[in-house]
């Protein structure tokens, strides 16, 4: 890993073992795109990377060189109207109504490790040689900004991290009005651009489409990172695949607002553009105040999407996720909300975790409708106090409960709402986010609390640290179920309404700072009514998310499949629903449920008590092979086999650091008659070892040379539908198997 400057030539090259970035100071002192990909030689002069030709109707920096147009050159933060009409980096609304500026090379500086960026989540490192960070200073003369680009590269992995600091050093004050993380002009447009979109219950389905000249994107102006679409793109070329081939993924650590844009010019060059929305977005930036961007993270790979992934997983599992939790295996837990709903009381609780003891749970976790008058959703959003009547031990009471039958604890919150029918609300009206003079929309009969206020913040934590202080809690569920609008802060003039949406976000992320420094054991999962906020921004506060409030099997292969691309297994919430499932009322077999819930962190979302017993035993055994693989699954290599967008069979596998051990997922959806003949060809296995096969629930199996099952594959084939005989074991729609390899001694 190097950062390596050529004064002679005003070049940057950053490298490590994997790739090489490589960036010059232009002739008008702009910052100018040389390459990036795999890694190259490193030498003095790159110019010849810079491509300048006369081009007609180009308007040009300099009169005597009819060749130097920044609409044709490759930039690094790219400013709109001084010859570049391409989608800016920035845009900056001074005094006078201009809102062109002139970054200039002014210095840099190169410092072993990563700094933090201040109130914001980003990647780190523990130790200084992991990583190197170049910060290339850049000034504005007439206005005197200051303009700072982040750079920082790992020691290990295709990966750099990208962001921006704004400092008013001037003396009138301006308006950012756009501010990316990461500005990427690429030479060529050949790419396949991949987004992850869908719903809520289906969310981070995989679009895939060719990159055409105009502009692609994707985005959210919700106020959360959202379930429609997540802020994460990948370009690849388009004959990779999984396991070979150039591959791009940019990923934004952040949680609100953002778009995600690949402009192709008609001169078939590509600009790329992560980072918080423009839209709505305006930050006054005084003489003497700052400014940061969240963090971007561009991986490259030329080894296909598979390895993509692993290096974000690795990224993100050990270096955003944070804290005690982060390299722990995951409690099994069983969640009272599908069991019971609203209708529970503190006897029913226990006589649920009871049952889920004796079949091996580990965490007994508390969802809505335990504090204030909240009975149904219409009522006590806000009232973190716990309602008496249903609890008359209060959440200690009940928490050492649990404890006391050899469980943890955990408890639902949804912090930052609150309901109209509420004391808070009644106390407080004006805490909420609503424009003067305008009806205040309700979204699940809710409002949302105006979290860029310090004061409610600070009210909403001493509520929570109560009551997390006098129980036994060991586990939180922070949920957040709408998206904002009527977008306005009484607390805030004119000129900065459009700071609302990020200081919101940048609220959110100090009351989870306050609770996970002052509770660094309870575990915290977040929710967004599922995937809502899934997004890299939580990770660094709660090492899992719920994916998606959708828990059918089924419908799960898609969501973890798509997930998996940017977002490692350890972060997945993956749970056993009851059957038909709540969403999409799909009778689905118990051991494809507990098949698909495996690959994440695992747990049920029923009440046991109401299963049979022969599915008991079942129960009892998926959780003894979960305890048994948890580590290996939650921690291990990730590959993705065979999609549920393109086939009717899904597969993926993990496989241990040592490659002594992996764990095989596979999927039907439909069964067929006279089924054709099967065959999963395996990743990531060592190809001069000996593995033993053996599928879940049988005692021994086959063994196999690794190169065998990665090229001839592992046979798949079964009977299907017969013409009027059943087999001991007959196949059934929504089937699935788990196969164990173990390399021999």
């Amino acid at each position: 890993m190097s950062i390596l400057f050529s004064e002679r030539t005003k070049t940057f090259h950053l490298f490590n073992q994997e790739i090489s970035y490589v960036m010059t100071v232009l002739p008008n002192g702009h910052m100018g795109q040389l390459y990036f990909g795999k890694k190259i030689h490193h030498k003095e002069d790159f110019s010849y990377l810079q491509e300048k030709v006369q081009r007609a109707m180009a308007a040009c920096v300099f009169d005597d060189d009819a060749t130097f147009s920044l609409e044709h050159i490759k930039q690094e933060y790219g400013v709109y109207g001084t010859t570049d009409f391409r989608h800016p980096a920035v845009s900056i609304l001074q005094k006078n109504g201009s809102t062109l500026s002139d970054f200039l090379y002014e210095s840099h500086r190169i410092t072993e490790g990563k700094p933090k960026l201040p109130g914001l989540p980003a990647t780190y490192t523990e130790e200084p040689k992991e990583a190197e960070t170049l910060i290339i200073k850049l000034r504005d003369p007439l206005t005197g900004i200051v303009l700072e680009l982040f750079y920082t590269i790992f020691a290990k992995g295709g990966i750099l991290a990208r962001s921006v600091r704004f400092q008013n050093e001037g003396t009138e004050a301006v308006q950012l009005k756009r501010a990316m993380s990461l500005c990427m002009d690429l030479p060529d447009s050949e790419y396949d651009w991949l987004q992850f979109s869908g719903a809520w219950a289906r969310e981070r389905h995989l679009k895939v489409r060719r990159l055409e000249q105009g502009i692609q994107a994707v985005d959210s102006i919700r106020g959360n990172s959202s379930h429609e679409q997540n802020p994460f793109i990948v370009l690849k070329r388009p004959t990779a695949d999984e396991t070979q081939g150039e591959v791009i993924g940019f990923s934004l650590v952040y949680s609100g607002n953002f778009l995600a844009q690949a402009q192709v010019d008609t001169q078939d060059t590509t600009r790329v553009l992560l980072g918080i929305h423009p839209f709505g977005f305006g930050w006054k930036l005084d003489p003497g105040a700052s400014f940061q961007t969240p963090e971007a993270v561009m991986v490259y790979s030329s080894r296909g999407l598979g390895d993509m992934s692993r290096t974000f997983h690795r990224l993100y599992r050990s270096r955003l996720a944070r804290g005690y939790w982060r390299d722990r295996e995951r409690p099994i837990l069983n969640n009272n909300w599908e069991a019971t709903y609203f209708d529970f009381t503190e006897d029913r609780l226990v006589e649920i975790a009871k049952k889920a003891k004796e079949c091996g749970v580990e965490l007994f976790v508390l969802d809505d409708g335990w504090f204030g008058d909240r009975r149904n959703d219409h009522a006590g959003l806000g009232d973190w106090i716990v309602n008496r009547e249903l609890l008359p031990g209060g959440i200690s009471g009940l928490a050492e409960k649990i404890e006391a039958l050899g469980m943890r604890f955990g408890l639902w919150f949804e912090p930052e709402m609150v309901n109209p029918d509420s004391d808070l609300y009644r106390a407080h009206p004006d805490w909420i986010l609503k424009t003067p003079g305008r009806h205040a929309s309700l979204g699940r009969h809710q409002h949302v609390l105006d979290f860029s206020r310090r004061e409610v913040v600070d009210a909403v934590y001493v509520m929570m640290k109560k009551i997390l202080s006098e129980a036994k809690v060991s586990y939180v569920k922070w949920d957040m179920n709408r998206s904002i609008t009527e977008c306005y802060s009484e607390a805030l003039p004119a000129d900065r309404q459009g700071e609302v949406f990020h200081r919101y976000i940048l609220g959110v992320y100090d009351l989870y700072e306050r609770l996970t420094s002052e509770f660094p054991e309870v575990l915290f999962e977040s929710c967004a009514s599922g995937g809502g906020r899934f997004d890299p921004g939580l990770l660094y506060y709660a090492p899992q998310g719920w994916a998606s409030d959708d828990s059918d099997a089924v419908e799960r292969l898609k969501i973890q499949y798509g997930t998996s691309f940017c977002y490692p297994v350890s972060s997945i919430g993956s749970h056993v629903s009851v059957t038909p499932n709540h969403q999409v009322y799909r009778d689905t077999p118990l051991h494809t449920r507990a098949n698909v819930a495996y690959f994440g962190t695992f747990g049920y979302e029923l009440d046991l008590n109401k299963l049979a017993g022969e599915e008991i035993i079942q129960v009892k055994e998926q959780i003894r092979f979960m305890k048994t693989y948890r580590k290996l699954i939650q921690f291990g290599d990730f590959y993705r086999l065979s999609s549920p967008f393109e086939k009717n069979i899904t597969a993926w596998m993990v496989v241990s650091e040592d490659r002594r051990q992996a764990v095989v997922g596979w999927y039907r959806t439909l069964n067929g008659a006279n089924v054709p003949l099967g065959r999963l060809r395996l990743s990531g296995l060592d190809e001069n070892l000996s593995y033993c096969v053996c599928e879940e629930g049988l005692e021994s199996g086959a063994c196999y040379y690794g190169d065998e099952l990665m090229n001839a594959g592992l046979v798949t084939t079964e009977n299907g539908a017969m013409d009027g005989t059943l087999s001991e074991k007959h196949s059934c729609d929504f089937d699935s198997r788990i196969y164990v390899l173990k390399a021999e001694d």
